[in-house]
């Protein structure tokens, strides 16, 4: 289950309008950094085949067939800490985070 908290669904819905189009965001995790995956977020206007997707504060969160097992109890916040905002993932399947903050290990 993806869950998205309601400060992460108000950015979400506030880009999707600026983008001016959009069913939702999706979420994957790709190769990359010292601890060996980092997070992909997208604005995206349609689903593929192997997606599944949630509903959480009125937004549509897509995952795909492969990223599935690893994001598959996320939590998405947005979060804002002085001059610095964005999103954070919370991912309890996580082992460990590169030092950066921008990969992490299962």
């Amino acid at each position: 289950m993806i869950t998205v908290t309601e400060q992460a669904a108000k950015k979400i819905k506030s880009n999707l309008t600026k983008r001016g189009s959009g069913i939702g965001i999706r979420i994957g995790v790709r190769t990359t950094g010292c601890s060996g995956l980092a997070y992909v977020l997208e604005y995206v206007d349609n689903t593929n085949d192997d997606d599944t997707v949630f509903d959480s504060n009125d937004v549509k969160v897509i995952i795909d067939g492969k990223s599935l097992p690893i994001l598959g109890d996320l939590d998405v916040d947005y979060v804002r800490q002085g001059l610095n905002e964005g999103f954070e993932f919370i991912n309890p399947q996580a082992k460990d985070y590169c030092g950066c903050g921008e990969s992490f290990r299962v």
